[in-house]
């Protein structure tokens, strides 16, 4: 297979092939230092004339999509890809957050089931906005669309085996796409990962490899094993490949909004991997003059564990520990930092913090008002959107668009304190009476 495209280390610019198993620049990765973010993590370059030749300006973006944006993965065909529906993900229109209706396909169908947009109410705001359900991949979370793409190379690479680390959402989507693929993957975790997380890289049929530590620790660990064993390994950002697979977000963004760019899109940040991810694929659009304008990406942290957007603006960059019910998005030393933090000076990114109890309440808001349930880390972004409009921040006739990167069955545990089960009745009608009067007006 002819190589279409090279990888550039972000820090010193030197150049890659893309045929050969690559992590960080070596000669970068050579000066990294504990406790602070890598340097050397790689950006994949295309060549983005020879693509331009391909189709006429305004018929470019459609002959991409017909062919799976393949002139924009470092895979040479579909045939690696996992048999699994991953990505075209619904897009959820929702300004008032009521209502349900769904509107119906040209054949049909639910436009929402194949990945179009369902439009849930209007409301009185002044901007549109729209929800990005990636919980509805196949192990319910945004991380497939990096592990298939790490999959499928590795599969076209005759590689067998995989390893990552993970808070869990990485882990077991990793797992569930290697036991599709026919390949084995081991998953190094902090051993107080979400239960609901570790029980579905068992059920995969992965390695689980819990350590009594942190997720910085488990990120070390699979690095010392993926230099030993030779195990291809899938860890946000240290596998440039981690950022392609997230971008292509970007593209069903601005197919769904009918090839408009969103004004602004709220991502939650952890490692700054899917920031990253969803800046590249917008910036690929850009380089093949597809769109004229990025959108502004708006890196949404917990208050807890806040060391990106905390070191934005540092000299010297200092890790605080970390403490949030939002695990997926708890990192220590985010591994792509100095990624990130380019984007976001490049393409003028913003950013907020939101507080733990924000992000209960935006849970119960979210999942009231529309139905989605959503992870604590995924209920960050909304939680953000909700600060912004509250402080009066969303422009008027914008476009904003919040990314829902994790189902609420992922962790169930740390909703808990917002809702109350109620204790057990008897199964008679007069036991139940006032129960009923007290929550429906009868």
């Amino acid at each position: 297979m002819p190589v279409k495209y090279h990888f550039e280390c972000v820090d010193c610019h030197l150049e890659y092939p893309g045929d050969k198993v690559v992590y960080l620049c070596p000669v970068c990765e050579a000066l990294n230092k504990p406790g602070q973010p890598p340097r050397g993590v790689l950006k994949t370059v295309y060549p983005y004339e020879r693509i331009k030749a391909l189709a006429p300006p305004g018929l470019l973006f459609d002959m991409l999509e017909r062919d799976h944006f393949l002139p924009l993965l470092p895979i040479g065909g579909m045939n690696s890809w996992p048999w699994l529906h991953i990505g075209e993900t619904p897009l959820y229109q929702g300004n008032k957050w009521t209502g349900g209706r769904v509107n119906p396909g040209t054949d049909g169908s639910s436009e929402g089931q194949k990945g179009g947009m369902v439009e849930v109410g209007s409301e009185n705001d002044d901007f549109e906005l729209f929800f990005k359900d990636d919980s509805q991949n196949p192990t319910f979370s945004f991380k497939d669309r990096a592990s298939a793409l790490v999959s499928a190379w590795a599969r076209e690479n005759g590689i067998s085996t995989l390893v990552a680390a993970s808070t869990g959402n990485a882990g077991s989507s990793l797992a569930g796409i290697c036991a599709s693929q026919g390949q084995r993957a081991m998953i190094v975790v902090p051993a107080a990962a979400p239960l609901a997380k570790l029980t579905q890289i068992l059920m995969y049929g992965a390695v689980l490899v819990p350590v009594k530590g942190t997720y910085d620790d488990a990120f070390e660990l699979s690095v010392q094993i993926s230099k030993k064993y030779g195990f291809y390994n899938r860890n946000t950002a240290y596998n440039p490949l981690t950022i392609e697979g997230k971008k292509t977000v970007s593209f069903e963004l601005f197919s769904q909004l009918n090839h408009q760019v969103p004004d602004r899109i709220f991502i939650p940040v952890g490692d700054g991997v899917i920031y990253s991810g969803v800046c590249k694929g917008f910036e690929d659009l850009l380089k093949l003059g597809i769109i004229s304008r990025m959108p502004v990406l708006v890196a949404v942290q917990a208050e807890g564990s806040s060391n990106l957007i905390n070191n934005l603006r540092s000299k010297k960059f200092v890790a605080r520990p970390s403490r949030t019910i939002a695990d997926s998005i708890s990192v220590d030393v985010p591994r792509c930092f100095h990624l990130t933090a380019a984007c976001m000076n490049e393409y003028h990114g913003e950013s907020v913090l939101v507080s733990d109890q924000e992000i209960l309440n935006a849970s119960l808001k979210l999942s009231r008002a529309t139905g989605l349930f959503a992870e604590p880390a995924a209920v960050a972004a909304c939680a953000g959107m909700l600060k912004y409009r509250g402080q009066g921040l969303i422009p008027a006739g914008s476009k904003n668009v919040v990314l829902l990167t994790g189902s609420g069955l992922k962790d169930l545990s740390a909703v808990q304190s917002s809702i109350q089960i109620p204790n057990p009745m008897e199964p008679d009608l007069d036991s139940v009476e006032t129960y009923i009067k007290k929550h429906f007006s009868i």
